[in-house]
């Protein structure tokens, strides 16, 4: 081996390594773009599978990686936020939406009149720009802008890399023996594009590299036909990885997803293998890239449109595979779906996994409000059953914290934009408070149970004092939790009146039971236990303003 050889070889790998990063950052830079937006999509999956079709695709040429959102197909399933049906959906656009890469990587070859897409045209240029974004701009906005595009660039030059260094072996007979090969036997071809995709992780990649190989007219269309259905089945490889492990659901839709694309591909397989023994001379004939684009979106079309009508049976079908397990406990506790719902599969998409984040910060504080209500109907009516409910409640809360605090840790540490840093920030501090507030809970039930025990009560006054104090300090909180679940700032505004009222209201109640004391109007052990109550009251109001506090900075 020469030392052109060598160079050739290194020149190779530095192409396609600069083509899979630049891929990545772009990816990662549009789907910082597409931010929050993203986890709207998943509301207009209702019951309209052409939508999921459509959203699954877009979804896809953002992330630019049909792998990565049939990953997160399979967490939405596992978590309850998508069913099967749905999913198929998506998983029919995703397949559709990684086309948009072949065809990016094909521009060069459009012809003259789209010379300004050839990589070595504006590549640089792209890159250039990116980096005065990223280097000089003071919006993350622009810094992310820059990012896509110096992904972009990257992208087109490995590609441009990887073509320069197989042109000068395009001769070279190993080339021409080993398409040779690949397209006389459709299963080994399918095999190897199976095999590269599962490897690299990505079809969107390994289709690249085929039309790298096609730019240099090495390959043949039968080879480049097998190899590309064979890539569209190793696409399914990751997700199925993501799903071991998961629940039956997950696993049924990660096979939906392999069923599918191997449904697909055996048909065109063998629609594809009767055309080329029927006319060899276009079976040997090379095959250009944009030809591979073009058949690569046709035979994802075509697929869709096929089997879009059979969704249901597909959904049937993965149970057969995927049996039903009798030993599989039935999920009937709160932090067991909460467990469930915090899938790091979402983690392909940083934006879904803050959106989930926040969801069950919601989820959380919705229980602690119930908790809240419960001690304090315990506490007005002197009920000692809601007492043993506050307490096992109270546990559930406690260990909620524990789990959203490790889920946050891990989102933290995704590629995060600047907004999305600050939520989930604010989210530590949500589960913090919220917990707290569920402490507070928890010591007016302690008083319900003394009041019990020592059959203490207040005077009608004391009683109806209370009862004003306890629905105002509650309404704070919960406009506090509707805040954070809606965004809206009428909620923030009414935290911030009641917290107001409940503090106003701890204070003349103080001064008056006072006076009660003081006069002998009231029994002073009652006394204790009605400072303690009020007290509580405010503390949970104090917390609700903490909690509108960083819904309002957010906004």
């Amino acid at each position: 081996m020469s030392v052109n050889d060598i160079s050739s070889l290194f020149s190779f790998i530095g192409g396609l390594g600069m083509f899979l990063y630049g891929m990545n950052i772009m990816a990662d830079g549009m789907q910082k773009t597409a931010g929050s937006k993203m986890s709207q999509f998943l509301g207009m999956l209702t019951n309209n599978r052409l939508m999921a079709v459509l959203l699954g695709a877009l979804i896809t040429a953002i992330i630019q990686s049909s792998g990565a959102t049939t990953v997160m197909v399979v967490g939405f399933v596992s978590a309850g936020v998508l069913n099967l049906t749905q999913a198929v959906g998506v998983i029919m656009g995703a397949n559709i939406g990684t086309t948009i890469t072949a065809w990016i990587v094909s521009m060069n070859q459009l012809g003259d009149a789209f010379a300004v897409f050839q990589p070595a045209f504006f590549a640089p240029l792209l890159i250039g720009i990116g980096a005065i974004f990223m280097l000089f701009g003071k919006k993350q906005r622009m810094k992310t802008a820059g990012e896509i595009l110096v992904g972009l660039g990257l992208l087109f030059i490995g590609l441009d890399f990887m073509s320069s260094s197989i042109s000068p072996y395009t001769d070279a007979p190993v080339f021409s023996e080993a398409f040779r090969l690949l397209g006389s036997n459709p299963l080994l071809g399918m095999i190897i594009g199976a095999l590269v995709t599962a490897l690299l992780q990505s079809s969107s990649a390994s289709v690249g590299i085929l039309q790298t190989l096609a730019m240099n007219g090495v390959v043949t269309t039968n080879a480049a036909i097998f190899i590309t259905l064979g890539q569209n089945i190793g696409s399914c490889v990751t997700a199925m990885i993501s799903s071991i492990g998961g629940s039956r659901t997950a696993k049924r839709a990660a096979v939906i997803h392999l069923t599918f694309n191997v449904m697909g591909a055996v048909i065109f397989g063998v629609i594809s293998f009767i055309l080329f023994s029927l006319h060899p001379v276009l079976a040997a004939h090379n095959i250009t890239s944009v030809q591979i684009s073009i058949f690569h979106t046709i035979f994802n079309l075509t697929n869709t449109a096929l089997l879009f009508p059979f969704a249901n049976q597909l959904v049937k079908l993965s149970g057969v595979f995927v049996p039903e397990d009798k030993k599989e406990p039935a999920v009937t506790d709160e932090e067991s779906e909460t467990m469930k719902h915090l899938d790091e599969r979402i983690f392909e998409s940083p934006a879904f996994a803050v959106e989930t984040a926040a969801m069950e910060v919601v989820h959380m504080g919705q229980i602690t409000m119930e908790n809240v209500r419960r001690a304090m109907d315990a506490v007005l009516t002197k009920n000692a059953n809601e007492v043993e409910d506050v307490y096992k409640t109270e546990q559930t809360i406690n260990n909620m914290e524990k789990m959203l605090t490790e889920y946050l840790v891990k989102v933290n540490n995704l590629s995060l934009t600047e907004r999305q840093k600050l939520v989930v920030n604010d989210l530590f501090y949500s589960i913090n408070d919220i917990e707290r507030v569920g402490d507070h809970a928890e010591n007016l039930a302690e008083q319900a149970e003394y009041m019990v025990q020592h059959n203490i009560s207040f005077s009608e006054t004391g009683e109806s004092d209370l009862h004003v104090i306890c629905e105002t300090a509650f309404n704070s909180f919960k406009h506090s939790i509707n805040a954070r679940q809606k965004g809206d700032m009428d909620d923030v505004r009414k935290v911030s009146q009641y917290e107001d009222e409940v503090d106003t209201l701890e204070e003349e109640l103080r001064e008056k039971h006072i006076e009660r004391l003081s006069a002998g109007k009231c029994d002073p052990s009652a006394g204790v236990v009605f400072l303690d109550l009020i007290s509580n009251l405010e503390r949970i109001s104090d917390h609700a303003y903490n909690l509108a506090g960083y819904v309002k900075d957010e906004m």
